[in-house]
């Protein structure tokens, strides 16, 4: 089947399906004239493809609500359009390269491909989503506020969009990538939900349970509890672990009861 070119007329109809619709496009979050759509249609010769890509570069540009006019649209042309398929390889590759190079505390190899993957159009909140992901899986308690600069980005991009909020997801990125790294969380959550995969449900040590009637009390609940802030040998003398699990160790920090440290 030979795939003819479209007419003008029919691809400034699928514009503004794509600039307009609310489940696929973009959701009429920016706008443009019927002149304007009209001009892109021209200018990708008849491919359909082509012209959303453009529209989509253009609206990339602009923050909400802002209108596309002849001097977006110049830009826009003006734009290396980037190989980039997000339910794709490129996709996953490139998420998978920023999130390595974070790991290793490479802040130039991560401002690199966070920019490679923003100017290919990639969703500015999976971005943010797959930071604040770092913050926990590869840097942990080595640097909690991490977590905290992360979730400030997400917020900050919510609020703004692209193109303004670009700049605080590169912020995020770097800190991340800059930050003591240490996975001891990670691997010690992941300990904990196999022991619960594959050992029985035991019930909770008596003295750990809540006696919160006189029944429960004389069924021994609470029995041999020692509070902890009054009784400082509570911490090494008091089991709280299921006696299947006793001396069972998930946490394991390397340094400092955090997590081995490494500064990029």
């Amino acid at each position: 089947m030979i795939l003819q070119p479209l007419a003008p007329a029919e691809l400034a109809r699928i514009l503004r399906r794509a600039l307009d619709d609310k489940e696929r496009g973009l959701r009429g979050r920016v706008t443009a004239s019927d002149a304007t759509l009209e001009r892109i249609a021209h200018a990708c010769d008849g491919d359909a493809r082509r012209s959303l890509t453009l529209l989509e570069t253009a609206a990339g540009l602009l923050p909400d609500g802002a209108e596309i006019d002849g001097a977006v649209l110049e830009r826009a042309l003006q734009r290396k359009v980037l190989l980039y398929d997000k339910s794709g390889d490129q996709h996953y590759d490139l998420i998978s390269a920023l999130h390595k190079s974070v790991r290793n505390s490479d802040a130039d190899a991560t401002l690199y491909w966070l920019a490679r993957m923003m100017a290919a159009g990639e969703d500015g909140l999976y971005l943010a989503r797959r930071l604040v992901r770092m913050a926990s899986e590869d840097i942990g308690l080595a640097d909690p506020f991490a977590l905290r600069i992360a979730l400030d980005a997400t917020e900050a991009f919510e609020r703004l969009g692209y193109p303004e909020g670009k700049v605080h997801l590169a912020q995020a990125a770097v800190y991340l990538a800059r930050a003591k790294k240490s996975n001891a969380l990670y691997v010690a959550l992941g300990a904990a939900e196999e022991d619960v995969e594959r050992t029985s449900a035991d019930p909770v040590p008596l003295h750990l349970r809540n006696a919160a009637t006189r029944l429960m009390k004389e069924a021994g609940y609470g029995a041999g509890y020692r509070y902890a802030h009054d009784d400082p040998k509570a911490k090494d003398e008091m089991v709280c672990l299921p006696p299947s699990l006793a001396g069972r160790r998930y946490f394991a920090p390397k340094k400092s009861g955090e997590g081995e440290a490494k500064s990029g």
